[in-house]
C-alpha cells in the first residue's frame, strides 16, 4: 500500500514567546547601539531623548493598528494581505497591494542590509585595522550565515529565534544596569543654552530625531508577516506586538539615558562605538570586547528576524498571483519559501555595499506613504466589512490612535529632507504608473473589472 505524501505547507510553530522574541530581535538589532550618537547630533544635546518619546507615541499608535489588522486578517504577507483585503479584493486593493510590494522591493532589502552594514561597521572595534572593504565582506558573511540558518523548518527556527533574542536582551540589560550603577545626573542632563527653545530648528531637529527613533522601533509588526506560521494568531499577534513595543520603548530611553550618564554627550556624538567606549571607560577594553560581542549577536539576530519575516511577503503575493510565480515555491520537506528567501537574501547582501545613513532615511520615507499611511485607512474600511464577532481584537480609544499615527508619520516624512521626500514620492508615483501599465497588459481592474484573475 503506497504511503500518502503530504504537500508542502507552512507550519504553525510560533507561540507568544517566540513571536515576541522575533519582534524584539527585529527591533533592537544593532540599531540603538550605532544610532544614539546620530540621535544626539540631530538636536545637539540631551533634549534629543525627546525623539524616543515622539517616536514611541507614533509606533504605539501604529502598533494598535497592526494589532487589529493582524488579529482580524491573520496570514503571511502582513501589509500586503491587509491592504488587499481592506481596500477591496478586486478593486483598489489590487493597487494598494501592488504598491506595497513595489516599495517593499526597495525598502525591505535596505532594512535587512542596514543590519548587515551595522554588524560590519561595529566589528571594526574588535579589529581596529579592518578596512572599509573588510567591513563590507563581514556584512556579506553575516547575510550568508543568516540565509544558511533560515533554510530550515520553522520548528528549528523558533529555537534559533529564542536563542538570538536572549543575546539581544542581555546586551541591553548589561548596558542599562551598568550605566545606572555609575549614573551621573549632571552629565546626563547637561543641556546647552537654548536647548528647549521652540523654533524652526527645534522642529526640524526633533523630526530628524524622531525618524532615527522610528528606524530603531521598526519591527514590532514582524509577526504579521508570518501569520500562517503563528499559533492562535488572533491571540498571539496583538499581544506580541504590544509586549515588544513596551519593552523597546522603555528600554531605548533607558539605554540612551544610561549612556549619557557615563559618556558626555559632546563626546558621544563623535563615537562610532558608543557602547564599547562606554564599557571601556568603566571597566577597560576586556569588558568592552565582551559587550561588543553581545552587540554583534544582537545585530545578527535582527538580520535573521528580518529575513525570516520579509521572505514571506513575496511568497504570499505570488500565491495570490500578484508577484512572479517562482516566489510561491516551498521547500518540499522543510516547508519554507525557498525561492523568496534566497532572492531576498541575495538582494539584501548586494545592498550591504551601500552607506548606512543613506539607507535609513530612504527606507523609511519609501515605506511611509503606502504601508503606514495606507493601513490607517484600512481600519475603518475593515470595521465596515467585518462584524464585531469577526474582529477578535479592537484597538483602544478608536479612532484616536489613527489620528496620532497619521500626524506622526506625516511629520516624520515632511521633516526628512527634500531629497528623501522626493525619493518617497517618486517611488509612489512610479509604482502607480507601473501598476496601470501592468493592469492594462493583463486586462484586469480598472481596465477590465470583470476579469478577476491576476
Amino acid at each position: 500500500m503506497a504511503m500518502k505524501t503530504e504537500s508542502p505547507h507552512l507550519t504553525r510553530a510560533f507561540g507568544l514567546l517566540h513571536a515576541t522574541a522575533l519582534n524584539i530581535s527585529n527591533m533592537v538589532g544593532i540599531g540603538p547601539f550605532i544610532t544614539i550618537p546620530l540621535l544626539m547630533a540631530s538636536m545637539g544635546g540631551p533634549q534629543s531623548m525627546l525623539g524616543w518619546l515622539t517616536g514611541a507615541l507614533i509606533v504605539i499608535s501604529d502598533g494598535l493598528i497592526w494589532s487589529e489588522l493582524g488579529a482580524a486578517l491573520p496570514g503571511s504577507g502582513g501589509s500586503y494581505h491587509f491592504l488587499r483585503e481592506a481596500y477591496g479584493h478586486q478593486t483598489w486593493g489590487r493597487l494598494m497591494a501592488f504598491l506595497f510590494i513595489w516599495q517593499f522591493v526597495l525598502s525591505g532589502p535596505l532594512e535587512i542590509a542596514s543590519g548587515m552594514i551595522g554588524f560590519g561597521n561595529y566589528s571594526s572595534y574588535l579589529w581596529p585595522g579592518l578596512s572599509a572593504r573588510g567591513q563590507q565582506y563581514v556584512a556579506v558573511a553575516v547575510g550568508l550565515a543568516a540565509l544558511f540558518l533560515l533554510c530550515r523548518q520553522m520548528t528549528f527556527l523558533k529555537k534559533v529565534t529564542l536563542t538570538l533574542w536572549v543575546g539581544t536582551v542581555l546586551a541591553m540589560v548589561t548596558v542599562i544596569v551598568t550605566g545606572f550603577s555609575h549614573f551621573n545626573a549632571h552629565m546626563a542632563f547637561d543641556f546647552p543654552p537654548g536647548a528647549m527653545a521652540f523654533n524652526h530648528g527645534f522642529v526640524l531637529g526633533l523630526g530628524s530625531a524622531t525618524l532615527i527613533a522610528v528606524y530603531n522601533y521598526l519591527g514590532y509588526y514582524d509577526v504579521c508577516y508570518i501569520g500562517d506560521e503563528v499559533q492562535n494568531p488572533s491571540y498571539v499577534v496583538p499581544r506580541s506586538i504590544l509586549y515588544s513595543l513596551a519593552v523597546c520603548c522603555v528600554g531605548y530611553l533607558a539605554l540612551h539615558l544610561a549612556l549619557m550618564g557615563v559618556v558626555p554627550w559632546r563626546e558621544g556624538i563623535g563615537s562610532n562605538f558608543i557602547v564599547s567606549d562606554f564599557m571601556e571607560r568603566l571597566y577597560g577594553r576586556g569588558a568592552a570586547i565582551a559587550v561588543t560581542i553581545f552587540v554583534l549577536w544582537s545585530a545578527f539576530g535582527a538580520v535573521f528576524a528580518l529575513l525570516l519575516g520579509y521572505s514571506r511577503i513575496p511568497y504570499a503575493a505570488a500565491i495570490d498571483g500578484y508577484f512572479f510565480r517562482p516566489f510561491a515555491q516551498l521547500h518540499p520537506t522543510k516547508n519554507y519559501p525557498r525561492f523568496s528567501l534566497l532572492v531576498l537574501g541575495g538582494v539584501s547582501i548586494a545592498a550591504a555595499f551601500l552607506k548606512l545613513d543613506q539607507l535609513v532615511s530612504a527606507l523609511i520615507t519609501t515605506r511611509i506613504l503606502v504601508q503606514f499611511l495606507g493601513q490607517l485607512f484600512a481600519i475603518p474600511l475593515l470595521r465596515q466589512k467585518l462584524p464585531d464577532s469577526a474582529r477578535p481584537y479592537k484597538m483602544w480609544f478608536y479612532p484616536v490612535p489613527i489620528v496620532i499615527a497619521f500626524l506622526g508619520w506625516a511629520y516624520v516624512f515632511l521633516t526628512s529632507g527634500w531629497l528623501y521626500i522626493k525619493i518617497g514620492l517618486l517611488t509612489l508615483l512610479t509604482g502607480v504608473l507601473v501598476f496601470f501599465i501592468w493592469a492594462k497588459w493583463k486586462a484586469t481592474w480598472p481596465f477590465n473589472p470583470s476579469q478577476n484573475s491576476a
